[in-house]
């Protein structure tokens, strides 16, 4: 069996990476889409930073992708702590454009 190999071109802008304090999990029967949003302290809009659309099964890799990686990193550095739980209260209102959503 032999090996394959994917080249992953990173660009320089892309490499810098985007900086998100919220995401927003929406899905229909064929699609997951994350939306990673930028809050900033004291103002009352937040802008959408990046959109990911996958499909159902990358997005369940991704979960468990994720639960290792914790998993490694808790290992390593301790317990991730959550502050007031994991889940906010109350729902956040958030408004996009003519609809709302909800955290």
């Amino acid at each position: 069996m032999e090996d394959k190999q994917i080249n992953i071109e990173l660009t320089e802008e892309i490499a810098q990476g985007v900086y998100s304090n919220l995401a927003i999990i929406t899905h229909s029967s064929s699609e997951f889409v994350l939306d990673f949003i930028r809050m900033m302290p004291g103002l009352p809009k937040a802008k959408v930073q990046s959109r990911i659309v996958i499909t159902p099964e990358h997005t369940k890799k991704l979960f468990l992708a994720l639960q290792e990686n914790i998993a490694k990193y808790e290992a390593q550095y301790g317990t991730i702590k959550i502050a007031n739980g994991s889940v906010p209260p109350t729902p956040i209102p958030l408004n996009f454009g003519a609809g709302t959503a909800q955290a």
